[in-house]
């Protein structure tokens, strides 16, 4: 009882410095003139936006499914995923001289950018959705609660790689570039673009290995309801996230050695 009862202490301690931390982050991207730190949940809502209307003028959508809601779903999630892992990237070196305080540590670093990330995501597409169902640009979510776990699924996995990737592009300046490039790579094989039920059979059990589009299925089965015939693994989802923890948080302890070595 005695070490629970120290943890809560400990846990308030590194909520305000997490805190602290997630402050100074958004007062340094985006300052305090204009609209300020809107911009973390408006950039994105911007982007995914343009990405809407550019698919509505071209008429790129052809399948049976309301266009705006599923681009909407796809990009969202691209989002989500790519901004957590990316702006981990550089998370330890412009922030190095906040280690000299007694109470900040690598991992505290490495939390408030994945926060910020997941929270300007998951507002963008929250303000999006209740904004486009009101004007009656798409309709109300089948299951919100299977989206919340979609998205909760998704920003776990987002989280564990924005760990992994950002540690080692710590260690080396030429991993952030391989990932950058691998990231491209990787978004149409994401589950964005597509439904599974659209592929071959062959092709279905094949990208179910890749952990976003179960999320990505899992969320569009909650906005669409019936009106899909969704395929994911969430079994395999929570094996892949908690999988993914351990060496995310073993390569941060490893960092943090070093930073406290030198």
């Amino acid at each position: 009882m005695s070490d629970v009862a120290s943890l809560i202490p400990s846990a308030k301690i590194q909520g305000r410095i997490i805190g602290a931390l997630l402050r100074r982050e958004i007062l340094t991207r985006y300052g305090r003139h204009n609209i300020g730190f809107m911009w973390l949940f408006v950039e994105p809502m911007m982007f995914t936006s343009g990405v809407l209307i550019l698919w509505a003028s071209l008429g790129l959508h052809k399948v049976r499914l309301p266009m705006v809601a599923f681009a909407l779903s796809g990009y969202g999630t691209v989002l989500l995923w790519r901004n957590t892992i990316n702006r981990c990237g550089d998370a330890l070196e412009p922030n190095r001289a906040l280690l000299h305080h007694r109470n900040v540590r690598v991992i505290d670093l490495f939390a408030a950018r994945v926060v910020l990330e997941i929270a300007g995501a998951s507002m963008s597409l929250f303000i999006l959705e209740a904004a486009l169902t009101a004007t009656g640009l798409v309709t109300a979510p089948d299951d919100v609660f299977k989206m919340i776990i979609a998205w909760v699924l998704l920003a776990w996995f987002a989280a564990d790689m924005a760990l992994i990737i950002g540690s080692i592009s710590t260690l080396s300046e030429s991993a952030e570039r391989v990932w950058h490039v691998l990231s491209y790579l990787f978004l149409p094989l994401s589950g964005a673009f597509f439904m599974v039920g659209w592929l071959p059979k062959y092709a279905q059990s094949l990208v179910l290995w890749i952990p976003t589009v179960s999320c990505t299925e899992l969320l569009r089965e909650g906005l669409f309801g019936v009106g899909v015939i969704a395929h994911y693994r969430i079994g395999y989802l929570l094996v892949v996230n908690t999988a993914l923890m351990l060496p995310g948080l073993l390569l941060i302890k490893y960092i943090a050695a070093r930073v406290e070595g030198e």
